[in-house]
């Protein structure tokens, strides 16, 4: 990043700047000036990447971005972009950032976001559950009241400390299998992944992965649709397989912000050079609370082996696998996912059991009234590093 940056937090949202110059009676200096994010009414936490654009001729000298009234840094030349750190809690800001120009005029974008209205601060031996809940005809059932949930740990109620139905915050990582064991359905993948792609709501931050024999990021917190389109053209199959890798990549990428995170896998299950072993993976699930979703693409459509091995890593986070050779069908399953993401529960607790052993603590969620529930089986209580 070039010019003066003095950024004042760690990084993760993208904004750029639209709207009218406020404050000023004259015609605006920089018309060409807009904000593609965050967007109005959208959620920050963690990591947030500031970003601002304007037309290449337009003669601007300096760009300040500002959050709450503090400012964050001052650039003098592109590409206007900067880091920020919202922190944990989901708690409404105003970004404003001012375009100045040599004669001393000056544009102003500003935009608010939301927070939220349940305890979003995560006290750090809280438990996060993301919470999926069905209807006998596999219908997803939104709307529940706090009442209506229980959560126990090995096998000892605990209490609800948080809880949020509505606009939950979710981070979207993606992981995107290059290897060239992919070579033939790499066509059908790069399809798969932008249709998928296209369907994310603009609100949701994408995070997107390309693994082989190494993991690499394309995207990072992207809210732009087509920044993330163009990534998946550029992607070409190459090298092994390392999927254990990848996964635990995205776990890191993750963090432990408040919120739902989700990983999604485009793979064909197999893992041919990992430095860690699938052991280490399921303990670094058990470890975070991170979702893991995998689309079955190529060999793991059909071999049984590496099916069961995605669920395997699946199922005790909380989700799933999705295998189909038909883009139709994947636009089914693509619509399902989307949907449930979008209908999932967010619910915290502080466990009556603080010590900090390294052992399994299995959880179950009760749901009045419903008996399909899908949540994180357990979790491993590691010492705090």
């Amino acid at each position: 990043m070039g010019g003066l940056a003095r950024a004042v937090g760690v990084v993760g949202l993208t904004l750029c700047l639209a709207g009218v110059s406020q404050g000023q009676s004259t015609a605006d200096p920089v018309p060409s000036a807009q904000l593609v994010s965050p967007e109005r009414d959208s959620y920050l936490t963690g990591a947030v990447s500031l970003k601002a654009t304007a037309d290449a001729a337009a003669p601007i000298e300096r760009v300040a971005f500002f959050v709450d009234g503090r400012q964050v840094c001052v650039l003098d030349a592109r590409p206007f972009e900067c880091e920020w750190d919202a922190g944990r809690e989901v708690s409404a800001h105003q970004v404003r950032v001012i375009f100045s120009l040599p004669d001393g005029a000056r544009s102003v974008r500003t935009v608010r976001t939301k927070g939220l209205g349940f305890a979003d601060t995560v006290d750090v031996d809280a438990v996060q559950v993301t919470v999926t809940v069905t209807d006998d005809d596999g219908n997803l059932v939104a709307g529940l009241p706090r009442a209506a949930f229980s959560v126990l740990e090995d096998e000892k109620l605990q209490t609800i400390s948080y809880f949020a139905s509505e606009d939950v915050p979710l981070e979207l990582l993606i992981a995107v299998d290059i290897s060239g064991s992919m070579t033939q359905a790499m066509p059908r993948l790069k399809k798969a992944v932008k249709d998928f792609l296209s369907a994310v709501p603009s609100k949701d931050a994408v995070t997107l992965l390309g693994f082989n024999d190494s993991v690499f990021a394309l995207t990072r917190k992207s809210m732009d649709p087509a920044e993330r389109i163009r990534a998946v053209d550029r992607l070409a199959p190459w090298g092994a397989t390392a999927l254990y890798d990848a996964v635990v990549r995205g776990i890191d990428m993750l963090g432990r912000q408040t919120g739902r995170k989700a990983l999604v896998i485009f793979t064909d299950g197999e893992d041919q050079g990992s430095h860690v072993a699938i052991e280490d993976v399921e303990r670094r699930l058990q470890e975070s609370d991170v979702t893991l979703y995998m689309i079955g693409q190529g060999r793991g459509v059909s071999q049984e082996n590496l099916r069961k091995t995605m669920e395997r890593l699946t199922v005790p986070t909380g989700g799933r696998v999705f295998t189909s050779d038909s883009i139709d069908a994947l636009h089914v399953s693509f619509e399902e996912l989307l949907e449930e993401l979008s209908n999932q529960y967010l619910v915290g607790y502080v466990p009556t059991n603080t010590t900090r052993d390294d052992r399994w603590r299995e959880i179950k969620v009760w749901v009045q009234g419903h008996r399909n529930v899908r949540a994180r089986q357990g979790y491993r209580a590691v010492p705090q590093r």
